[in-house]
C-alpha cells in the first residue's frame, strides 16, 4: 500500500515537473434528492432522459451537442421549432440516438446503456420521486446504479425555487463547466432577488388567470397547485386556479373564471400546436404581430373577451417552456410586471432574455416568447 501511494505521488510530481498532465481527481456531486455521485472525469457521453433540458445544458456549455450520447424525442416533437434552430447550429443532433419518448414508460434503459454513457441525467419527476421520497424507490436509478453508470437527478419543475441553483451547480461540476454554471447562477439569483424585493411586504395579491396551452382544448385548462402556482405567488399574484384545482392542472368553467374577476390574463403555448391554427403562435418562429393575433383569436374563440383583464388590456401570451427551465426567471419577471405595471415598470423581462441570449446561449432564443394583447399593453417591451 505504501509503495502504491509513493508511486502515485511520483507520477503526479513528474507531471508537474515535466508539464505532463497530472492524474485527474474524481468528481463528486450531490444531486437534488441528496445522492452523492462520483464521476471519474467530466462527463463526455451524456444520456438526457428529458430532451427538453437540452437548452439548459446550452446555458453552461458552448457545444452541448458534443457531449450528447442519447436523448428522448420530445425536443424534436414538443419543441420542434426550437429543435430546428439548434439543428442548424449543431447538425450532429440529427444523429443522436433516441432512447425514449417523453415519458418514463417509453424510456429504454437498455437502449441508454447501449450508448455507453458516462452520465445519465434524470429529473425528479421522470425518476418517479416526489419531494422527500427515498431515491432507492426509483427503478430507473436502481437499474443505472446496478450497471455502474453514474446517474444524477436534477429538477426545475417540481420545486424550482429550491432545486434550480443546486441543479445548475451539479451540472456545471459534472460537465466540467463550473465557471459557466456559476456565472449563470449569479445572473439568475440577482434577477430573482430583484423580483422578491419588489414583492416583499405587499399584502394585496391581485387575481391571476393562467390559461394553459390556450386554445388547444375546451376552455379552460389552468394550473392548480404546483409550479405555475408557486411562480404566480412569487411574482406577487394569486392564482385563481389554486382555489379549486388540487392537482397540477385542471379545468375551470367560464362562470368561475368570470366570478373571480382576474385582473391579469396569461395564455401559454409552445408554438408547436399552431400548425392546427388553434393555439398560441409563440416561440422561435413567431413574430410579435402573429403572436398578438393568435392571442386575440384564442380569446375571441373561447369567449374570454368580457374578462376585466382583457377589457383593460392586461392580457398576455407566454412561451410554456419557461415552466421547466431556469429561464422561468423571465416568466416571473413578466408576471411581476403584469401584476403591478405601474410600480414595477422598470422590470424588463425581454431585456433579461436578451442578456441571456447574449451572454449564455450558443443558439439565441430568437422570435417572440412574450407578447401583450395590445401594442401598448401593460406587459413586457415589444420583442
Amino acid at each position: 500500500m505504501f509503495l502504491l501511494r509513493a508511486l502515485r505521488t511520483l507520477v503526479v510530481t513528474a507531471g508537474l515537473l515535466t508539464g505532463l498532465p497530472a492524474l485527474a481527481a474524481p468528481i463528486e456531486v450531490t444531486d437534488v434528492v441528496g445522492r452523492t455521485v462520483t464521476l471519474k472525469k467530466p462527463a463526455q457521453r451524456v444520456v438526457l432522459a428529458q430532451a427538453r433540458h437540452f437548452p439548459v445544458l446550452a446555458l453552461i456549455h458552448d457545444d452541448p451537442a458534443s457531449i450528447l450520447a442519447g436523448w428522448s424525442d420530445e425536443f424534436k416533437t414538443s419543441f420542434a421549432n426550437d429543435y430546428a434552430d439548434y439543428l442548424k447550429a449543431f447538425p450532429s443532433l440529427a444523429r443522436v440516438p433516441v432512447v425514449g419518448r417523453h415519458t418514463p414508460d417509453t424510456f429504454s434503459v437498455e437502449s441508454s446503456l447501449a450508448q455507453r454513457p458516462d452520465l445519465v441525467i434524470l429529473t425528479a419527476a421522470f425518476a418517479g420521486l416526489r419531494k422527500g421520497a427515498n431515491p432507492s424507490e426509483s427503478p430507473l436509478i436502481r437499474q443505472f446504479e446496478a450497471a455502474g453508470v453514474p446517474v444524477v437527478v436534477i429538477d426545475f419543475f417540481m420545486d424550482p425555487f429550491e432545486n434550480t441553483v443546486p441543479s445548475l451547480r451539479l451540472l456545471g461540476k459534472a460537465l466540467g463547466r463550473e465557471d459557466q454554471a456559476e456565472a449563470f447562477i449569479e445572473f439568475y439569483v440577482q434577477h430573482m432577488d430583484g423580483v422578491a424585493g419588489l414583492v416583499m411586504g405587499k399584502a394585496e395579491r391581485p387575481p391571476v388567470f393562467v390559461h394553459a396551452h390556450a386554445g388547444t382544448t375546451d376552455c379552460c385548462y389552468s394550473p392548480g397547485v404546483g409550479t405555475f402556482n408557486d411562480m404566480i405567488s412569487f411574482a406577487g399574484g394569486h392564482n385563481i386556479g389554486a382555489d379549486v384545482i388540487r392537482n397540477a392542472t385542471g379545468q375551470l368553467g367560464f362562470e368561475y373564471i368570470n366570478s373571480r374577476n382576474p385582473t391579469v390574463y396569461v395564455a401559454t403555448g409552445t408554438g408547436a400546436t399552431q400548425r392546427t391554427g388553434n393555439g398560441l403562435d409563440i416561440g422561435s418562429t413567431a413574430t410579435p404581430d402573429a403572436a398578438r393575433a393568435s392571442l386575440r383569436s384564442v380569446i375571441d374563440r373561447q369567449g374570454l373577451g368580457a374578462l376585466q383583464a382583457v377589457r383593460t388590456g392586461n392580457a398576455h401570451g407566454v412561451w410554456h417552456g419557461f415552466n421547466d427551465s431556469p429561464l422561468h426567471v423571465v416568466f416571473i419577471e413578466a408576471l411581476a410586471r403584469w401584476i403591478d405595471p405601474v410600480e414595477r415598470a422598470n422590470l424588463s423581462p425581454q431585456a433579461t432574455l436578451d442578456e441571456i441570449n447574449k451572454r449564455f446561449l450558443p443558439v439565441p432564443m430568437r422570435g417572440t416568447y412574450l407578447v401583450d394583447l395590445t401594442d401598448a399593453g401593460a406587459g413586457t417591451s415589444k420583442p
